[in-house]
């Protein structure tokens, strides 16, 4: 079974920046490509960003495109999500996910392990 816990939400102003981590407890992670979702309330939850696993392919929602950043560390089994240029509609909850194999992809129902969430809110 595949853990994933999620650091770093919070608050921060419009315009402000915040990296996200997710730490991983699978001996495997590097095997693993991984994603991020969010979810606002009342709302489905949607695909942020995900990356293979040997972190050469990275793929993003438009609407987060140009500011943020996923990335990996193999090393210390943990993936980020660097959050810049942050804006009000930002705010929502946001799921690390791990899938069972090394390709990444944006479909939600591929990512068999999900973390329990951080919720990440912008002040406008």
């Amino acid at each position: 079974q595949v853990q994933l816990v999620e650091s770093g939400g919070g608050l921060v102003q419009a315009g402000g920046s915040v990296r996200l981590s997710c730490a991983a407890s699978a001996r495997t992670f590097s095997m693993f490509a991984m994603g991020w979702f969010r979810q606002a309330p009342g709302k489905e939850r949607e695909f942020v960003a995900a990356i293979s696993w040997n972190d050469d392919i990275t793929y993003y929602t438009d609407s987060v495109k140009g500011r943020f950043t996923i990335s990996r560390d193999n090393a210390k089994n943990t993936v980020f999500l660097q959050m810049n240029s942050r804006k009000p509609e930002d705010t929502e909850v946001y799921y690390c996910a791990a899938k069972n194999a090394p390709d990444y992809s944006r479909r939600e129902n591929e990512y068999e392990h999900w973390g329990q969430g951080t919720k990440g809110t912008v002040n406008s």
